[in-house]
């Protein structure tokens, strides 16, 4: 068809190899069906956080990430003394993308994102990203039939896009080639790497649950406003448990992600960092609680 046309010759003056065009672009004769239903049927997010984070955070998944934990001490060690990024954190956010890599997708990742690319919703997009997914096949790092992902194009462990892949990416183990879909090693590094790079802060945490006293100011909420520990301690708010906040200088933002019902937390600037990996208040939550956990025995 002529937008594959196009496509072959922009793909080819960006420095693609014909050789890897014609086994990629031939394999789409048309637009997946299944890719474009999915596009268009993403539900409105409607899910509390309690069941979000209830879904991701349980006993099964954080005894496996606890066993992650023993499994690759070496591997830890080396990327979290490299990056300065806590482990507890690169393996909660392992399980959380892809349970530690039993779900990472099973859509062909050429055609997921050359279908939604044509299909135009967020052409622009996507047609970047095939770009992108075509240079990681042109670098040898996967072999074109295993390179599987979500309907989406998010693919291996961690669940890069082809952009974030060729940004952050890492060979960890040194075999010449990067691959999330089965190094543990590179999926950890890679994890490291992008949170490092979207600046995290060695040995900081993520926030905490907190308990608001009674007719507290729910303006003060909300990520645009920051305060001092301290200062949220003078204004009464206190650690989940009823215990005091330290006294800090430490930046903190006050967070109601379900209202001022709902609960609370104070998250700090390694939440952010978070939120440049996913803009998911829930998702940050989530894999913050789950790295607690992990990290508790």
């Amino acid at each position: 068809m002529a937008w594959r046309e196009n496509f072959r010759k922009e793909a080819l003056a960006a420095g693609i190899s014909s050789k890897t065009l014609n086994t990629a672009l031939a394999d789409i004769p048309e637009p997946l069906a299944e890719v474009i239903e999915r596009d268009r049927r993403q539900p409105e997010f409607t899910q509390s956080l309690a069941d979000y984070v209830a879904a991701r955070v349980n006993e099964k998944r954080i005894d496996t990430g606890r066993k992650m934990m023993k499994r690759y001490p070496t591997w830890l060690g080396r990327v979290e003394k490299k990056h300065g990024v806590q482990r507890r954190f690169l393996v909660a956010l392992w399980g959380t993308e892809s349970n530690f890599g039993q779900y990472t997708g099973d859509f062909p990742v050429i055609a997921s994102l050359a279908t939604l690319a044509y299909d135009g919703r967020r052409g622009a997009y996507f047609r970047g990203e095939l770009l992108n997914a075509l240079h990681i096949l042109d670098a040898g790092h996967i072999p074109f039939q295993q390179m599987k992902g979500s309907w989406a194009g998010a693919m291996g462990q961690c669940q890069f896009m082809p952009s974030s892949f060729r940004r952050f990416a890492v060979d960890a183990d040194g075999d010449g080639r990067i691959d999330i879909w089965n190094s543990v090693p590179d999926v950890l590094a890679s994890s490291a790497n992008y949170l490092a790079r979207a600046g995290w802060k060695k040995g900081q945490t993520w926030g905490r649950p907190v308990k608001l006293p009674a007719g507290f100011d729910i303006s003060l909420a909300g990520l645009e406003n920051s305060l001092p520990l301290s200062q949220w301690r003078f204004l009464g708010v206190k650690k989940s448990d009823g215990r005091f906040l330290p006294r800090s200088r430490m930046a903190a933002s006050l967070i109601l992600p379900d209202g001022p019902e709902g609960p609370a937390f104070l998250v700090y600037h390694n939440f952010r960092v978070l939120l440049a990996w996913n803009r998911s208040n829930a998702f940050a939550v989530a894999v913050g609680t789950l790295a607690d956990r992990i990290g508790s025995q």
